[in-house]
Order: C-alpha cells, then structure tokens, then sequence
C-alpha cells in the first residue's frame, strides 16, 4: 500500500498518512473550504450592507436637508417680488410657476408612457425569429 509523507523526499516522517485516507478527507475537505469560502462572503456582504445603509441615510439626510432649502429659496423669491408687489400677489406668481412646470413635467412624462406599449412585444420578435428560421419573411442574410 502506497504511503504519503508529510516530510520533504527522502526523509522519513514517525507520522505517515496512507493514500486511501487522503482520498477519503478530500470531500471533508473541500466541505470545509466551502464553508471558510461562504464565511468570509457573509463577511463581506456584511461589511457592504453596513457601508451602504450608512451612505443610503446620510443622503436621504442631505435631501431632506435639500427638500428644505429649496423651500427656503421659493421664500426669497416671494418676498423678493413682494418689494415691488403686494405679497399675496408674489405668493400666486409663484404658485402659478411651480403649477405650470408641473404640467409641463405631466405632459412630458405623459409622452414616454405613451412610448412604453410601441415598442416590439417579445412575442413579435419570437415570431420574426421562427419565420427567419423557417426561411420565411424578412431578415438579414449575410
């Protein structure tokens, strides 16, 4: 029976591992390996999620903050036309501008929903494939 030496060639280890044996610790060792493999994935996906959740509420922080200084800045501007203005005259100027970039928004977003159901469905585009593999209909011969 052929024996495996945990020492370098030619010297002669007191502990020697037969071959059947290393064989046989293979799939134990690659269990393990497997596992120590996966661990260090928790790990990291760990770490990731922490950094990530981290960054994500320190921006959505920053656009509350955002949020409230573009509402301190449409306050300027109402009070700015209300120099030359009454100021409830000022508060309907600029209540009409935000309602009309609003409708052109509506208006825009309307258009690209619209364009959502134009284009191919995949039942066509499988269709045209089994016809050019049929040798029917039109596609590309190169």
């Amino acid at each position: 029976m052929s024996r495996y030496t945990t020492e370098t060639p030619g010297r002669r280890s007191k502990e020697q591992v037969p071959l059947l044996e290393l064989i046989k610790s293979v799939p134990g060792l690659l269990k393990s390996l497997v596992t120590v493999e996966l661990d260090g994935l928790k790990v990291k996906a760990s770490h990731i999620g922490k950094n990530a959740g981290i960054g994500a509420g320190l921006v959505v922080v920053a656009l509350m903050f955002l949020f409230f200084a573009l509402g301190t800045l449409v306050a300027v501007g109402i009070l700015a036309l209300a120099l030359v203005m009454p100021a409830w005259l000022a508060a309907l100027i600029v209540f009409v501008v935000f309602l009309l970039i609003a409708g052109v928004l509506v208006l825009i977003a309307l258009h690209y929903f619209r364009k959502i159901s134009e284009g191919p469905s995949p039942s066509d585009e499988f269709q045209k494939d089994i016809r050019a593999v049929k040798g029917v209909g039109e596609y590309d011969r190169h």
